[in-house]
């Protein structure tokens, strides 16, 4: 859990916590970025983000009216108004090119994560560092990233809640593709091997082999190239249990 105090100028102290999804997010924002957070719910990582000191500025970006609401009710209450502008719009949509230079997108699907980043192109095409927390989909993120001119400079995994997420760091610039299965590990966790590693690669597997199980019930299934393809998908990630 990551704490972060602010005083406010009646002197009043607010603590704005983070839990380590949101943490690992966090670290790695660029320290002095113009910082917006697509679909920032109670714009807990902007206002953290601001008692740190890390930034000056956030825009947090709700596409729904009940989470907007409440993003504008915490950051009033948190005295952040000045710091932090919350905003009613869809994905990068409800950012003006030029006017922020990071993003992050956390706690969705890697598939419409996919669509956020494909429908604000012209927002994108200013912004220097992207920290992406899919919550499904990673490997297609991923495989959006250097398929559009992006590349991943860092990632890392958080256990919050009992479950291990994903955050990936990616920066603008051509890079050679990652195999596939590095696709689905993470090219750079499969660098660093961090303590987490083995258990995201053992939760890959078990999520492979639900999905191959689900196909065995179908004479049909199983002997599509889909099911081959699952297969060989496991087994490779099960070669990557030994290092």
């Amino acid at each position: 859990m990551m704490k972060a105090v602010r005083q406010d100028e009646k002197g009043a102290v607010t603590v704005q916590e983070l839990d380590e999804r949101l943490a690992a997010v966090a670290a790695f924002v660029p320290l002095g970025a113009r910082f917006a957070d697509i679909g920032a719910d109670h714009a807990k990582l902007p206002l953290a983000l601001v008692a740190m000191e890390r930034i000056a500025h956030a825009v947090a970006v709700e596409v729904n009216e009940g989470p907007f609401a409440a993003a504008e009710r915490a950051v009033r209450l948190a005295g952040c108004t000045a710091a932090v502008e919350v905003r009613l719009g869809d994905g990068l949509s409800a950012i003006r090119p030029g006017e922020v230079d990071a993003v992050a997108v956390a706690g969705m699907g890697g598939s419409l994560i996919s669509r956020i980043l494909t429908d604000g192109a012209a927002v994108l095409q200013e912004i220097k560092t992207l920290i992406l927390q899919p919550q499904s989909d990673a490997a297609e993120l991923r495989a959006w990233l250097y398929a559009h001119d992006w590349h991943i400079a860092d990632e890392s995994l958080a256990l919050a809640g009992g479950r291990i997420y994903e955050v990936l760091l990616a920066k603008p610039g051509r890079e050679d593709f990652p195999a596939p299965i590095l696709l689905e590990i993470g090219p750079l966790l499969w660098q660093k091997k961090p303590p987490l590693l083995r258990a995201h690669i053992e939760h890959l597997i078990l999520r492979a082999r639900r999905a191959a199980l689900g196909m065995e019930k179908s004479a049909r299934a199983k002997e599509s190239a889909a099911y081959r393809a699952l297969k060989e998908k496991i087994a490779s990630l099960k070669e990557r249990l030994i290092w």
